[in-house]
Parts: structure tokens; C-alpha cells; sequence
């Protein structure tokens, strides 16, 4: 079975298939787990639980075994009361399990300052970010890169500029972001479309000029012209790879939330992931970034089954 696994282009059983994605997010896990509960693996840190006699220690404080040893040596030449602990591993990788119990109480502890956001509040507004700063990218990059993948006069006309402008990283125009469009929301969605728009125009122009030219010669020779070429054949033969295209872009603005959300006034998970790390609450750290994670393949999952349903004919979605 397992030498089938690699085998180009096999077709796997359904079952097959889930386990397979099972074991992908087993298998870190797994790596995580032995890092975080087996002393001997790594744990470069030792967690007091008493201070002894060393006056600087204080129970729960992390040192690093080095200055633990040096503490102990001092205190046995001194007669001192060595300060004793147990290994543990930076501040800044908690255990899964401190993970799994932040992804309940993020929900369940109200914000410590009074206008703070539930964590709920803060993904609601990450979501609206990446909801219309994608829709407002896809109304112009969709339609202009089926031109420049239909037009070979619109592709030479737009696609140089294009070149240009998608080298530029998104986030250096978050200042000018702010001064035309405010510290609020705007600036926001802005450098998600800045983001995702360039790409997005030459990805579908490239998608398009995959059309099937058999069917098209054979629209050009019963007569079939201009718009009613495009809409009636180019479109609906690339149909099914355009959406997958959008899937993937969908992921690329994703990408892009954190730094879109730090430009002006931070909102959304950010300011939640700016806030729990001011206070080095690490565990609620990682489940915040989990979270975003499992909103973006949750959407994926999601779009890739209603994919299925609008194409059912496509055989690279099965």
C-alpha cells in the first residue's frame, strides 16, 4: 500500500486520501508534542520552583540551565540554599495542550482594557477586511486579466505596467494608505487588493490563454465573433481553472491580513495577537495564528466542495 503513496499521478481511494491529510497534521503535531513533554529533547530553560537563597529567583521565572548551574555552584560554595527547578522550554513555546486550552478561554476571558474586542469581535473584523479588500481586487483583476488573456492588443497595452507595479511589496504603501483613506478600515482593505490585484490579473490572463484553441478555431470558423466569443466559449472552457485560481488568491490575501491590519489604527486578530504578546501570554499567541489558519482552509474546504458541485466535470478537483 504504502508503495502506491508515490507512484506519478496514482489515483488514491477516498479513504486513502483522508488519511493521508490526517497524518499531515499529525505528524508536526507529533514533532511539537515531543518537543514541548520530553525534558530530554530540548528544554534549554529551567522553571523555579524555588529560589532558595539566590535573591533575584522567583517562583515561575524562567532561567536559562546555564545561570541555573552557575546559581547552584555559588549557593553550595557560599552554604547557601541552591534554588531548585524542573526544564522547561523558552516562554515563547508553550505546550499543545496550553494552546488548546487558550483556543477556549480567548473566547471565554473579556479584554483587559474596557473598549477591548472579544476575540470573536476581533475575527469578525479580519473577516470583513479580507472579504471585500479580495471582492473589490477580484472585480477588476478578474475581468482584466480575461481581457489581457483574450486580447493580445489589451495584453501589451496592460501587462508591462503590470510587470512593474507587482514587484512593488504592498505594505510600503500603507503611509500613503493612511493619508488618503484615513487610520480605519480603509487603508486596510487597500493593501489587501494591492496585494492580491497585480498577481491576480497576470494569473488569470495566463489561466485564459490555457483555452482549448481547437474550440475556439472551431467558434471562429461557424461565425462566432468578439463578446459573444469570449463569454459563449474562451470563459466557459477556462471556467473551472479560474475558480481554482481564486481559491489560491483567496489564500495569497490572507497572507497579507497581518500587515494590512498593523497600518494605521491595528484592529481585527492582530491587535488580539499584539495585545496577548505584550503580555507574553504566548499560548493565546499561537492560538490566534491556528485560528487563522483554520478560517482559511475552513473557507477553502469549503469552496473546493461547492467547486465539485458547480464543475462536476473537472477532473483535477475530484
Amino acid at each position: 500500500m504504502p508503495g502506491q503513496w508515490f507512484r506519478v499521478r496514482a489515483p488514491l481511494s477516498r479513504r486513502l486520501r483522508i488519511l493521508l491529510a490526517v497524518f499531515s497534521f499529525l505528524l508536526p503535531l507529533a514533532v511539537w508534542s515531543a518537543v514541548s513533554y520530553v525534558p530530554f529533547i530540548w528544554h534549554p530553560d529551567m522553571l523555579i520552583s524555588n529560589p532558595g537563597d539566590v535573591d533575584y529567583l522567583m517562583p515561575g521565572m524562567r532561567v536559562k540551565k546555564a545561570t541555573f548551574a552557575l546559581e547552584i555552584a555559588n549557593a553550595k560554595a557560599n552554604h547557601a540554599a541552591p534554588p531548585q527547578g524542573i526544564p522547561c522550554n523558552p516562554v515563547y513555546l508553550p505546550a499543545p495542550g496550553e494552546v488548546l486550552k487558550a483556543f477556549y478561554t480567548s473566547f471565554t476571558t473579556p479584554p483587559r482594557d474596557q473598549n477591548g474586542l472579544w476575540l470573536h469581535q476581533s475575527l469578525w473584523q479580519s473577516i470583513q477586511t479580507i472579504f471585500w479588500g479580495f471582492v473589490i481586487s477580484s472585480l477588476i483583476g478578474v475581468p482584466l486579466g480575461i481581457l489581457c488573456g483574450s486580447h493580445s492588443g489589451v495584453a501589451k497595452l496592460v501587462e508591462p505596467f503590470i510587470e512593474f507595479f507587482r514587484y512593488l511589496p504592498a505594505p510600503a504603501f500603507g503611509t500613503l494608505a493612511v493619508a488618503v483613506l484615513g487610520i480605519y478600515a480603509g487603508p486596510k482593505i487597500a493593501i489587501i487588493v494591492i496585494g492580491t490585484l497585480f498577481q491576480q490579473i497576470l494569473i488569470i490572463a495566463n489561466t485564459t490563454r490555457k483555452a482549448d484553441f481547437a474550440l475556439v478555431e472551431a467558434a471562429l470558423t461557424l461565425g462566432t465573433r468578439n463578446l459573444r466569443l469570449l463569454t459563449s466559449v474562451i470563459i466557459p472552457s477556462v471556467l473551472p481553472d479560474l475558480y481554482r485560481d481564486q481559491r489560491i488568491l483567496l489564500g495569497w490575501a490572507w497572507t497579507y491580513l497581518i500587515v494590512a491590519e498593523l497600518i494605521g489604527a491595528t484592529s481585527g486578530i492582530s491587535l488580539f495577537i499584539t495585545q496577548q504578546s505584550r503580555y507574553q501570554h504566548y499560548a493565546n499567541v499561537y492560538a490566534a495564528i491556528a485560528m487563522i489558519g483554520i478560517l482559511g482552509l475552513g473557507t477553502d474546504l469549503v469552496l473546493a466542495a461547492l467547486g465539485r458541485k458547480l464543475f462536476p466535470w473537472d477532473k483535477a478537483a475530484a
